[in-house]
């Protein structure tokens, strides 16, 4: 290449508008974000998780205030010989909400709860319904984790209430519930 013949202005100009072109781009997007105000998104996105948690807390006391369904049907002399702080189980009046035969603590009356979810649950001792209500909801995740990709994709989220309804025998409730959430998805 012969350097004699270039003139000096065919390296100054590209030099002079890529450093110019640089300058602008950078208080371009300098003045850009600071117009992007994150805080207000922010602050917005926290009254609303605040919001919510405070539904959610009225939710639950409503719930534990609610009053007990009361069965048509009376208890047995042999349905009341139970622990002490346990909660009585009543087979007929859950044949009588249900139309078929229920054992006590049978899991699969759960909605979403199928035999292989069972079998998962009772590897982690969870076998009653007092324990499954127990438990938390990241506590069956950590369960349906175990059990590999294929569990993975189910909800657990309504699961311990769904077996607190079961194990205090408000059948109709847990009926009630189940209709309105196909899938036992909230």
């Amino acid at each position: 290449m012969d350097f004699e013949n270039i003139n000096i202005w065919c390296w100054l100009i590209p030099l002079l508008v890529g450093l110019i072109s640089g300058i602008l781009g950078y208080l371009w997007g300098k003045g850009n974000s600071a117009a992007i105000d994150k805080g207000a998104e922010i602050r917005a996105l926290e009254d609303t998780n605040i919001r919510l948690q405070a539904d959610l807390d009225a939710c639950n006391k409503k719930l534990a205030n609610a009053p007990k369904e009361i069965s048509a049907v009376p208890p047995t002399t042999s349905s009341l010989t139970v622990k002490s702080t346990e909660i009585a189980f009543d087979g007929k009046a859950a044949q009588a909400a249900f139309g078929k035969k229920v054992k006590e603590d049978d899991l699969k009356i759960v909605e979403g709860i199928g035999p292989k979810i069972e079998q998962l649950f009772h590897s982690f001792d969870i076998k009653t319904w007092k324990a499954l209500s127990e438990a938390s909801v990241a506590k069956c995740q950590e369960v349906l984790d175990f059990g590999g990709d294929r569990y993975r994709i189910h909800d657990p989220s309504s699961w311990p209430m769904q077996a607190k309804m079961a194990y205090e025998g408000r059948w109709k409730s847990l009926i009630k519930w189940q209709d309105e959430h196909k899938a036992g998805k909230f």
